[in-house]
């Protein structure tokens, strides 16, 4: 079982970057699929990107394409979300999460991750 924390959320202005981070322990994060979602209030939770157990493969929203990126710190044991020209439609609670199984194949749903960490704010302004 692996245990999820995410980090690096906060308020920044529109145009600006951010970089989350997502710590695992109690596992080694590179044994699994990674995908981050959000989720604004009274909206449904949202798939951002996910990144395979290699790193060799990506996947992004279409919302966030060619302005985030993800990646793995295999030395620090994280999966980061580089975010670049933040829009205010960005406001949300950022998650990272994790299937059970690497047999899942479920990427960009929900259903396919079982652990979750608790989330972090990010807050985009005019």
């Amino acid at each position: 079982q692996v245990h999820l924390v995410e980090s690096g959320g906060g308020l920044v202005q529109a145009g600006g970057s951010l970089r989350l981070s997502c710590a695992a322990s109690g596992s080694t994060v590179s044994n699994y699929r990674v995908g981050w979602f959000r989720q604004a209030p009274g909206k449904e939770r949202e798939f951002v990107a996910a990144i395979s157990r290699s790193g060799g493969s990506t996947v992004y929203g279409d919302s966030v394409k060619g302005r985030f990126t993800i990646a793995r710190d295999n030395a620090k044991n994280t999966v980061n979300l580089e975010m670049n020209s933040l829009k205010v439609e960005d406001t949300a609670a950022y998650y990272c999460a994790a299937p059970r199984s690497p047999s899942n194949a479920a990427v960009v749903t929900t259903t396919g991750y079982d652990y979750w960490g608790q989330g972090t704010q990010v807050t985009v302004s005019s």
